[in-house]
């Protein structure tokens, strides 16, 4: 019983609160962001949410498998009116080597200027030293955190866009699950050069098994769209949690987050399944009425005491720095041909959205010795304020019909 009244509470806090907040706001933050701030200020404020069985075990249960929801629909959403729009909303569908060439420069871009830029002018300044690298590791080592774009709460973000500007959203997760695999491949090479192969794991029948899956998915979901493009409704609903946990347990056990494979899972299910599937509502109900206890008990895993008033200059500086390489990066080279100039600047306004990847990216980071306690402050710091302009800049450049950013 006590479980299910901590979940009530839980509940209460970080989904009817903010939702009441968002709406009297008029939805002027995505609201994947209140929940996040919400848990960040009554961490910093030492808010004794403990005493009120917060987080609850069962809300941290229903918040990620929410947000594995969102995931997984946003994949299923490339197959649902995927150039939304008409007119200058409309996407071009861009080729694979050029989705992959612009998500490598937005990705790169950044994360060279802000690995020079750190290197030279905050490492040099006190309480930055990384403790147990050199300077050079630790300046890649932040610069990843500065080119990294938010998955998690970039799903939410691009759940709330009204459809005019869906595209321009999808086509920003595309870039942002390239980023997120980069990073955790970015992550396991810093362990590898930091602490040498003991960092890394040798290969076990697991991870075969999980290559294997991946395969085998891929290769049901296209013969079945060739070959069983109409069967009963009940098989396709039967498929979709196979395909979710499939997709989740093998990104995982490959080492990269489970949203990669989630995602991944949705893309490759046959079109003429997803069509038949009520994607809209299942995903705008997780993002609603679920995921916001993930995204709450994530601000609450900040520590508090580290948010400081300097920490706080240092953020404002690498924000500069991260939304004037981001969005110079996907404007000098868009991930598809054609896009006018206010489309190339809204792509960039989301993916400079650094949420809970740069979390967590830190956090690892940090606890391997790789960046110093005002590093790691500063970054968080970064997160939040990155996140919540997400919305205010998507609107000052995607121009009309923009409300729900």
């Amino acid at each position: 019983m006590e479980k299910i009244i901590s979940l009530f509470a839980d509940f209460g806090v970080f989904v009817l609160f903010p939702w009441v907040l968002w709406r009297v706001t008029r939805r002027v933050l995505p609201i994947v962001v209140l929940p996040i701030l919400l848990g960040i200020l009554m961490a910093v404020w030492h808010v004794p949410v403990e005493s009120w069985g917060i987080p609850s075990v069962y809300g941290d249960d229903i918040g990620w498998v929410a947000v594995l929801v969102l995931a997984f629909t946003a994949g299923l959403e490339m197959w649902l009116n995927p150039n939304h729009g008409e007119g200058e909303d409309a996407i071009p569908a861009p080729s694979l080597g050029r989705l992959l060439g612009g998500a490598a420069v937005a990705l790169g871009g950044p994360f060279l200027i802000g690995s020079v830029v750190i290197y030279q002018f905050f490492l040099p300044l006190h309480g930055w030293a990384a403790p147990q690298v050199s300077p050079l590791l630790g300046a890649i080592s932040l610069g990843l955190c500065i080119a990294v774009s938010a998955l998690p709460v970039l799903i939410g973000i691009v759940r709330e866009l009204e459809p005019t500007h869906r595209a321009v959203g999808q086509l920003a997760l595309k870039l942002a699950v390239v980023d997120d695999a980069a990073l955790w491949i970015g992550l396991a090479i810093l362990q590898f050069v930091a602490k040498g192969p003991s960092a890394l794991h040798s290969w076990s029948w697991l991870e075969f098994l999980a290559v294997l899956m991946l395969v085998a998915l891929a290769s049901a979901g296209g013969w079945a769209a060739r070959h069983f493009r109409h069967p009963p409704l009940i098989v396709i609903w039967a498929a979709v949690p196979i395909y979710l946990a499939a997709g989740s347990w093998a990104s995982m056990q490959l080492g990269l987050h489970e949203l990669i494979g989630a995602y991944f899972a949705g893309a490759i299910m046959p079109p003429s399944w997803v069509r038949r599937l009520p994607v809209e509502e299942v995903g705008t109900f997780a993002l609603i009425w679920l995921a916001p206890m993930f995204f709450g008990h994530s601000g609450l895993k900040i520590d508090g005491d580290a948010l400081t008033w300097p920490s706080l200059a240092a953020s404002l500086a690498l924000v500069a720095v991260s939304i004037v390489t981001k969005m110079g990066a996907v404007y000098l080279f868009p991930p598809a041909s054609g896009l006018t100039s206010r489309q190339r600047l809204s792509v960039g306004a989301l993916l400079q959205c650094k949420g809970l990847m740069e979390i967590v990216a830190a956090t690892i980071l940090h606890a391997q010795g790789m960046i110093s306690e005002f590093a790691f402050a500063a970054l968080m710091v970064l997160a939040v304020i990155s996140t919540s302009l997400t919305g205010p800049l998507f609107r000052l450049f995607s121009g009309k019909s923009a409300e729900q950013a």
